[in-house]
């Protein structure tokens, strides 16, 4: 069956069926990940069982990333062609970010503390995902914010779009400072393992383990990203203050 992203986010049979499918995609690769990167994969020769906790924090921070990048495509979108359901993607995908953002600072503290014998130190990369988070986090408190000033619909009207899509696309900056803190500044964060040159590769089994946890992750969030959206459709259209509303454009 081919379907494209509008199919996807319909709150149709054949939609909600791909949907489905998509989930026991995900399903099946993380029970995948959780075998090789717990049994198939060495430990560390360094770090022992405590870097098993990559194949958690990495797909959970790569991952976010990506959600981020949705919010600054989505709000782009809404932007230039006014199309409120862009301002609706980029609403689920700063959800799904500000979660992984989240679990990828709490797997990372508990990696320290086994690693580095502390839970939380002053570096680059830990100081700048939590700005990260904050970033975004003040995204969802300003729509919601906006929403509650103005009597606004959050996902249906410019009102909140507007600004949103604004502070959406900015916060965004700061994830390339998040990525690169490692090789800009000194830090006690491990640089790049698998982009990494200069560097040698890390364990077949490692590899694959981590290429099933960020393809699971991966799948899982777009999974949520599109059940978050066709959720948010279904309570606007049922709402009395938009049920027969014209939705207006940005011209």
């Amino acid at each position: 069956m081919r379907a494209s992203t509008v199919d996807l986010v319909a709150d149709t049979a054949r939609a909600a069926a791909a949907r489905r499918t998509m989930a026991w995609t995900a399903g099946g690769l993380a029970t995948a990940a959780t075998v090789a990167g717990g049994w198939l994969a060495p430990p560390d020769a360094v770090q022992g069982p405590a870097q098993r906790l990559m194949y958690l924090h990495v797909p959970a921070a790569w991952v976010a990333y990506a959600a981020f990048a949705v919010v600054l495509a989505a709000s782009g979108a809404y932007l230039v062609g006014g199309d409120l359901r862009w301002d609706r993607f980029a609403r689920a995908g700063a959800e799904i970010g500000v979660v992984l953002t989240a679990v990828a600072i709490a797997t990372g503290s508990l990696w320290g503390q086994l690693v580095w014998g502390t839970w939380w130190a002053w570096d680059p990369r830990l100081v700048s995902t939590a700005l990260l988070l904050l970033a975004y986090a003040g995204y969802l408190a300003l729509r919601r914010a906006v929403s509650d000033r103005t009597d606004a619909r959050d996902g249906d009207d410019h009102r909140v779009a507007r600004p949103a899509a604004l502070v959406g696309m900015a916060g965004f900056l700061l994830v390339p400072v998040v990525h690169f803190s490692v090789v800009w500044w000194r830090s006690l964060h491990q640089q790049a393992t698998v982009f990494a040159p200069q560097r040698p590769p890390i364990d077949a089994r490692m590899g694959l383990a981590l290429l099933l946890a960020v393809a699971a992750a991966t799948l899982a969030a777009l999974c949520v990203l599109l059940h978050r959206v066709v959720r948010l459709e279904r309570r606007l259209a049922t709402d009395p203050r938009t049920r027969d509303r014209v939705p207006a454009r940005v011209g």
